[in-house]
C-alpha cells in the first residue's frame, strides 16, 4: 500500500501533496488525481492494512455520522464508494424512518417517506474504505511516517512541503499544489507566519465537551434498527449532555455518550449506563441495560470548535489550500466534519476542473469554494453550543439568539410536519444552503407549528420493542 515517491517531480510532470491521509486527504487525493500526473499523500502515522484503530486518530472509537450531503460528494469524487462501504458491512440508515430522535422540542416522527440519509459504521471501517479505493486506483502514492515540519516557498508562492522522515532526515519535497488536510492538528497558521503571510481571523469555542464510547453487541434479529438519539437542551441553562446508539457492521451498535464542562461522562465501566438513564429520557440507558457489552469506555475530549478564515486573507499563496478539520474543527455532535471535507474535496475538483493550475488567484477561488460548506456547518453548531453554560470563547450575540430561536422553532415545527422535515435536513445533511431556511414556504411553515400533536414517547415499533425488551414503554402514534 505504501510508495514514497520521488523527492521531486520530474520537468514534464506536475504533482500535487496532500498532507494528512483521513478521509479529507484521501478525497482531496482523488480529486487532485483529476488534474495532476501524481499526487502524493504525506501521513505522520503508519497506517493499518485494514479497518483497524491508528494512533493519531483517537476519535476514531466514537459515533461518526456521515450524512447523505457527504455520502453524495464521495460518490462523485470516487464512483462506487458506497456500494463499497455497504459490502464491508456499512449501513444505510433512511432518515426520518430510521430515527427515534428525542430534540430539544420533543420526538421526532418517522414518517414512512425517506428524504435522506446516513451511512452508519465505524470510522476505521469507513477510511479503510476510501484508502483502498484511492491507492489501488493508481496516480496516488503515500509517504508514511513523515511529519510535515513546514512549507516551502514564499508569501507569493507554495513550491511544496518540508518533512522529516522517521530516519530523521529532513528534505523538501517540491510539488506544484499542496492540501493541507492534516486535521485538528494542523499547523498552517505557523507555517503561513514563516513564509511571511499574514494571520487569518480565527474563532474557537470551547464547550467542555467529552465523549464517552462503549461498543455492545446487537440483540438477535436487529438488522435495520433505527439510531436513537436523546440531545441536549441549551435553554435549560445547565451542562448539555446526550448520547446515541449508532448500529454499525458486525451485528454491533456504538453507543456514544456526552457532556459540556460541568456534565462530563467519566471513563469508569460503572458510570456509564447511569449517566444515559438521567438523560432528558432514559431510552437509551433502559436499552443498553440488556445488551452484552463488547468493550470497555474510551473517552475523547479534542471536541473544540475552530474556524480559521483564510478565505479572507487578501495576499493567500497560490497554488496552497486547506480543508477538513485543518480548516475549521466541529463539536462532533452534529456530524458534520466529514460530510464538510467531502464536499470541500468535490469543490476543489470542480474549480481546478473548470480553471488551469497556473490561473491568477486560483487557490484563493478555491478557499472560497471550500468555505461554502463549512459556513453552513458553523452556522448551525455556533446557534447552539455557545448558550450552554461554561463554554469559553464568546457569548451569545444578537445574531446568535436570533437564529437560535428561529432554529428551535423549526425543531419544534419538524416534530409534527413532515414538510418541515424535509426542508430542514435538507440543511442538516447539507444537500441545501442554510439559506433554504428563509424561503417561504419554510417561513410559512414555522408560523403555522406542527401541524400534528406531540409524541409521548420514543417512536419504537413493537418488534423493535420486543428485540430490546425496553420495559414500560409503548410505540408511540406515528
Amino acid at each position: 500500500m505504501t510508495n514514497p515517491g520521488n523527492t521531486r517531480p520530474t520537468s514534464t510532470q506536475r504533482r500535487a501533496i496532500v498532507i494528512g491521509a483521513g478521509i479529507t486527504g484521501m478525497l482531496a487525493a482523488a480529486a487532485l488525481r483529476e488534474v495532476t500526473d501524481e499526487v502524493l499523500i504525506v501521513e505522520n502515522d503508519e497506517l493499518p492494512d485494514g479497518p483497524f484503530p491508528r494512533k493519531g486518530l483517537p476519535q476514531a472509537r466514537h459515533a461518526h455520522t456521515f450524512w447523505s450531503g457527504g455520502v453524495l460528494a464521495a460518490e462523485t469524487l470516487l464512483p462506487g464508494v458506497t456500494d463499497r462501504w455497504l459490502a464491508a458491512g456499512a449501513n444505510r440508515i433512511p432518515i426520518p424512518t430510521g430515527m427515534v430522535g428525542f430534540s430539544s422540542e420533543g420526538w421526532f416522527r418517522r414518517w414512512n417517506a425517506e428524504t435522506h440519509f446516513i451511512l452508519a459504521c465505524s470510522r476505521d471501517l469507513l477510511d479503510s474504505v476510501v484508502r483502498h479505493f484511492v491507492l489501488g486506483a493508481g496516480g496516488v502514492n503515500i509517504r508514511q511516517r513523515t511529519r510535515v515540519e513546514g512549507l516551502t516557498g514564499s508569501a507569493a508562492v507554495v513550491t511544496g512541503v518540508r518533512v522529516r522522515g522517521a530516519d530523521g532526515r529532513v528534505e523538501d519535497l517540491e510539488a506544484d499544489f499542496v492540501v493541507d488536510a492534516g486535521g485538528r492538528g494542523s499547523r498552517t497558521p505557523q507555517y503561513l507566519q514563516e513564509l511571511g503571510v499574514g494571520s487569518a481571523p480565527e474563532r474557537s469555542l470551547d464547550l467542555g465537551l467529552v465523549y464517552a464510547t462503549r461498543l455492545f453487541r446487537a440483540p438477535e434479529g436487529a438488522d435495520a434498527f433505527p439510531i436513537v438519539s436523546v440531545q441536549s437542551d441549551p435553554r435549560l441553562g445547565r451542562p448539555g449532555q446526550g448520547a446515541s446508539i449508532l448500529p454499525i457492521e458486525d451485528n454491533t451498535w456504538l453507543v456514544t455518550a456526552l457532556g459540556t464542562r460541568g456534565g462530563e461522562p467519566t471513563g469508569v465501566v460503572e458510570d456509564f449506563e447511569p449517566f444515559t438513564r438521567g438523560l432528558r429520557h432514559p431510552i437509551i440507558g433502559e436499552i443498553i441495560s440488556h445488551l452484552e457489552p463488547l468493550t470497555g469506555v474510551a473517552i475523547n475530549r479534542s471536541t473544540r470548535n475552530t474556524r480559521r478564515y483564510f478565505e479572507h486573507l487578501k495576499n493567500w499563496p497560490e497554488r496552497f489550500v486547506v480543508m477538513g478539520d485543518a480548516l475549521a474543527a466541529f463539536n462532533p455532535t452534529y456530524g458534520h466534519g466529514m460530510s464538510v471535507g467531502a464536499q470541500s474535496a468535490l469543490a476543489l475538483r470542480n474549480v481546478m476542473l473548470a480553471n488551469e493550475m497556473d490561473t491568477p488567484r486560483l487557490s484563493r477561488r478555491i478557499q472560497k469554494a471550500v468555505a461554502k460548506p463549512v459556513a453552513a456547518a458553523w452556522d448551525l453548531a455556533m446557534g447552539q453550543d455557545v448558550f450552554y453554560p461554561q463554554v469559553r470563547g464568546g457569548t451569545p450575540s444578537r445574531k446568535d439568539r436570533i437564529l437560535a430561536t428561529y432554529v428551535n422553532r423549526l425543531l419544534k415545527t419538524s416534530c409534527g410536519n413532515f414538510t418541515m422535515v424535509r426542508d430542514f435536513t435538507d440543511v442538516t445533511s447539507l444537500q441545501a444552503p442554510l439559506t433554504t431556511l428563509v424561503k417561504p414556504r419554510v417561513l410559512l411553515a414555522a408560523a403555522r407549528g406542527p401541524l400534528h400533536p406531540p409524541l409521548t414517547g420514543p417512536p419504537l415499533t413493537e418488534r423493535e420493542l420486543g428485540l430490546v425488551t425496553a420495559r414500560g414503554y409503548r410505540p408511540a402514534d406515528q
